[in-house]
Formats: structure tokens, sequence, C-alpha cells
């Protein structure tokens, strides 16, 4: 099922959202929810909820049945996390 969600991602929406500098990454599949992640210009858009809820689940749902809804994840990793707490205790690093 992976498969065929990242198809239709490539083929009907990562090419709209890379014209605004944008790419979706997906991180899970389950129980008929997807849950994506913003990447990109994108994943800093005050927009980007309503791109998920009106553009993503649309085209998502023309294609592929079993896609019930699509959740979008947002946050900071956390290794990104860690790599700031260093620069701001001004540890080493390598």
């Amino acid at each position: 099922m992976l498969d065929k969600i990242e198809q239709t991602l490539d083929l009907y929406v990562r090419p709209q959202l890379s014209q605004h500098y944008g790419n979706l990454e997906v991180l899970d599949f389950k129980d008929g929810t997807l849950e994506v992640k913003l990447l990109g210009q994108c994943s800093n858009c005050p927009s980007s909820k309503y791109t998920i809820e009106h553009f993503v689940v649309q085209e998502l749902r023309k294609y592929i049945s079993e896609v019930k809804n699509v959740v979008l994840i947002d946050g900071v990793s956390d290794e990104l996390l860690n790599f700031a707490r260093k620069i701001l205790n001004h540890e080493n690093r390598n």
C-alpha cells in the first residue's frame, strides 16, 4: 500500500508542492490514516493545514480508496533538537 501511496504522491501531489519549493514525507499508514510531514517551504507555511485537508486528502482519495484520513505531523525532529541543545550549551559539535 505504501508503494501505491508514494506513486500517487509522486504523480499528483509532489509536483504541485514543488512549485512552492516544498515536498511531503510519508511517516506511517495505519487503519486508513496516513501520517505525513510537509518539507521545505511548505513545512512553515501558514496554509499547511489547508494544503493537507483540501489538496492532499482529495488527491489521494481520488486514486486510493483505502486512504480515509491524512494527518499532518509537524514539529522538530529529535536529531535537530539535540543539535540545537549542543549549540546552546556550547558543547563540541563533533
